[in-house]
């Protein structure tokens, strides 16, 4: 079964959520990534993400294995937006279930901040002054 997701539509929360319920879960945690306005001091317009698919998929899946192998979790979830977002817009989404609330948050946590630095997923930024940036996964990007 998958667990990382790459994808061009929205976000639905929602249906994700659902597929961490179990009977052996009694904590969940997420985290939500949102385009912001601003960066480093610069007002953003609207950003575009893009990845090398086949690649990012598959290390993202490695995460997300790692994350149920390493954490005291059920299961975990992640989906990464593709594409042109706006401002406000959903980017990036990870929930864990896990029997324990500590252990639910630790894995969100490290994954989240694992996917951005080794997932290939690219950020260009469109700034408010015309012009724009490539920001990479190894950035000070922390978004």
């Amino acid at each position: 079964m998958d667990r990382f997701f790459l994808s061009h539509d929205p976000i639905g929360v929602d249906a994700l959520r659902a597929t961490l319920g179990s009977t052996h879960a009694g904590a969940f945690a997420s985290f939500e990534g949102w385009v912001r306005d601003h960066n480093e001091g610069r007002p953003v317009a609207a950003l575009r993400y893009e990845a090398h698919a086949k690649l990012a998929q598959a290390e993202g899946e490695t995460i997300l294995r790692e994350a149920v192998r390493t954490f005291a979790i059920v299961d975990a979830r992640c989906v990464h937006r593709l594409g042109d977002l706006d401002i406000g817009d959903l980017a990036v989404w990870v929930g864990v279930s896990a029997a324990h609330r500590d252990a639910a948050f630790d894995a969100c946590r490290w994954i989240i901040d694992t996917v951005k630095v080794r997932v290939p997923i690219w950020k260009h930024e469109r700034y408010m002054e015309g012009d724009a940036e490539w920001l990479h996964p190894h950035s000070d990007d922390r978004a």
